[in-house]
């Protein structure tokens, strides 16, 4: 995963307080925090916590502003600039309180809401995340608790690609989808509608397993048998209708080292999200080869070339079929 250049321009955090049966309530910072070190520390951990974390969603904003106030704020920052980052960081705390209640949400926490340029991307972030308490040491060598943001366990973080909205992108939102009572409150906040269509789904996670494949140099017979145990887990959950998660996909097609996959699977650039019913016709192309040209159509399997049935030679540029069937056999004769 290539390294990406982090340049804070606004950084506020808030609390939002939140009990089991209790309403939602917040503490709102006055201003906004320092662009210390302190702060670019934070903000790489966010970065890089939420990166590596598998189950994200994409998705736009709802056309309904009403229902969904969050293009609203946006737009009033970014374009109208009648709002300064403060006070809209303000704004959408009252909305995320207000989600919170109406949601059910069980838990609160700190909420860092920041704009942060991602080498050309400008991005909106804002992540809820809990308090720990840890072991610090003093100067006398005691030792003493020590309160922190636990990133690693991330509990709601969604990232706003201003520029892709203001370009009109198809998808420029991005949000962890998160377990329990998570996904829904805060997917309301951002006022993000999915957009997962099966087929288009299914084609970007062959490519991506297609890439994986060719960036890891990985050998014929390895490449061949990766790619076809994909195909096998991916059809079955597509004739169960069982939906697919990035880090099981990991898991069960490269069980050597399924981190990698997983990194791979859910890089930015990708933008690959889980909780769909693979399409089987879109998966074909992890086992089957399929060409045409002016005056020929070819589709054979991968499993062809490894058997000799079908064989490329590449210093005539030629492809020759064996084992022929008879009525082809006879088609051909008759010419």
């Amino acid at each position: 995963m290539s390294q990406v250049q982090h340049t804070i321009s606004h950084l506020v955090v808030h609390k939002l307080v939140k009990e089991a049966e209790s309403a939602a309530g917040v503490e709102l910072r006055a201003g906004g925090c320092p662009l210390d070190d302190a702060a670019v520390r934070l903000v790489e951990r966010l970065c890089t916590q939420y990166a590596t974390r598998s189950s994200k969603g994409y998705g736009r904003f709802e056309d309904d502003e009403e229902a969904f106030p969050m293009p609203r704020l946006v737009r009033e920052h970014v374009v109208d600039r009648s709002l300064d980052f403060v006070e809209l960081s303000q704004r959408m705390m009252r909305l995320l309180q207000a989600c919170a209640d109406e949601e059910g949400a069980e838990a609160g926490g700190h909420v860092v809401i920041a704009r942060i340029l991602e080498d050309s991307h400008d991005c909106l972030w804002v992540a809820v995340v809990d308090e720990a308490l840890g072991s610090a040491i003093t100067g006398a060598l005691d030792v003493v608790d020590c309160a922190y943001l636990d990133f690693a366990h991330l509990r709601a973080a969604g990232r706003i690609d201003l520029g892709g909205w203001q370009r009109g992108d198809e998808r420029y939102i991005s949000f962890l989808k998160g377990r329990g009572d998570v996904a829904p409150w805060f997917k309301r906040f951002l006022g993000c509608s999915d957009l997962v269509i099966a087929l288009k789904e299914t084609k970007k996670l062959v490519r991506a397993l297609n890439d994986f494949a060719e960036t890891q140099r990985l050998e014929t017979p390895v490449r061949d048998a990766m790619l076809e145990r994909a195909h096998d887990y991916l059809d079955g959950l597509g004739e169960s209708r069982a939906p697919l998660a990035l880090d099981e996909v990991a898991r069960q097609v490269w069980p050597e080292q399924p981190e990698r996959l997983d990194a791979a699977l859910n890089a930015d650039e990708s933008q690959l999200t889980g909780g769909f019913v693979p399409d089987r016709r879109a998966i074909r192309p992890l086992v089957r080869f399929r060409a045409a040209g002016e005056q020929w159509k070819l589709e054979f399997d991968r499993s062809g070339l490894r058997s000799g049935a079908v064989h490329y030679d590449r210093a005539s540029d030629t492809l020759v079929l064996s084992g022929l069937p008879e009525y082809l056999k006879k088609m051909l004769q008759e010419e």
